[in-house]
């Protein structure tokens, strides 16, 4: 059970230096959070970019480049296909967004000749510490997919599990969120989530334990289940919560963030790797533990 952010650093710094390839590297943001990870020992970084740029941001920052590899590449649709390209090739670990459009470095992740396709559906996945939960806590999607269909559904969340495994935690509890913890035919999210839960019970969706519908104070407190009559493996314990849609997800996340004092990590999955994308509303913290959350998983 993992329990606190700072055990995926612990994670990332237990193998090997994983590699980051930041595209459209010319932003001081994102070259600020990956010189950051780099002096904590999380990873190598590959800046791919307007070499010009990129030392220009460095002089203003007092940033020292020397322990990082520089690829001189000015446009950023180039920049992007030469770090998914790097990540195809195993010359790098991690892909991560800098001074680029999100629909451009998907545009490269998707190519059909050089991308990082899976099959799956790319969703984004964020985990959280918080101080009135026991456990770190997953959330998906709060960024990508904005009303998926049943089958996108399976998919991210398959994408979340597998992540989940990877990070160590063998059966990962999954709670598909409702507005209610029965179904109801007229709420379409209650179905949906009853039918992804029956699929779990098949052996459909593998090595995890999936429960649903249950509202949300269901799937984080065992004595509101309790109060309800709920008798489940996963209510008051979940692991990872799917949402129904991005408007649920984003809220949660926010309300996670501004109201629960929760610190958080994000990544996008469903590529052959993890991509990091920071927003420049994130903190430095926020940044961090990201990119060490990508970084703490071993191929």
């Amino acid at each position: 059970m993992l329990q606190k952010l700072s055990e995926l650093h612990e994670m990332a710094r237990g193998h090997s230096r994983r590699r980051l390839a930041l595209a459209a590297a010319h932003d001081a943001h994102a070259m600020g959070a990956v010189i950051n990870a780099h002096q904590n020992k999380l990873i190598e970084g590959i800046l791919i970019g307007d070499e010009q740029k990129i030392n220009e941001i460095a002089r203003e920052k007092n940033f020292d480049l020397s322990p990082f590899t520089v690829i001189n590449e000015p446009d950023n649709a180039a920049a992007a296909a030469r770090a998914v390209k790097m990540v195809r090739e195993k010359e790098a670990d991690i892909l991560m967004k800098g001074n680029i459009g999100t629909a451009v470095l998907l545009k490269a992740v998707l190519n059909k000749e050089y991308g990082l396709r899976t099959g799956e559906q790319i969703s984004h996945l964020a985990v959280f510490e918080l101080p009135a939960y026991h456990k770190l806590i997953g959330l998906t999607d709060a960024a990508m997919n904005i009303a998926p269909e049943l089958c996108e559904k399976v998919s991210i969340t398959r994408n979340a599990v597998e992540y989940f495994r990877k990070l160590g935690i063998e059966k990962p509890k999954v709670a598909m969120l409702s507005a209610v913890e029965t179904v109801n035919p007229a709420i379409k999210s209650s179905m949906e989530a009853s039918a992804i839960a029956k699929m779990g019970d098949r052996g459909q969706i593998k090595n995890c334990i999936i429960d649903g519908p249950l509202a949300f104070d269901n799937a984080i407190s065992e004595k509101s289940a309790e109060l309800k009559g709920i008798v489940s493996p996963v209510a008051g314990d979940a692991d990872i919560l799917v949402a129904d849609d991005i408007d649920a997800a984003n809220g949660l996340y926010k309300a996670f963030i501004y109201f629960a004092s929760a610190k958080g990590a994000a990544v996008i999955l469903g590529a052959a790797a993890p991509i990091v994308l920071t927003s420049r509303a994130d903190t430095d913290e926020t940044k961090l533990n990201s990119i060490a959350m990508a970084a703490a998983v071993k191929e």
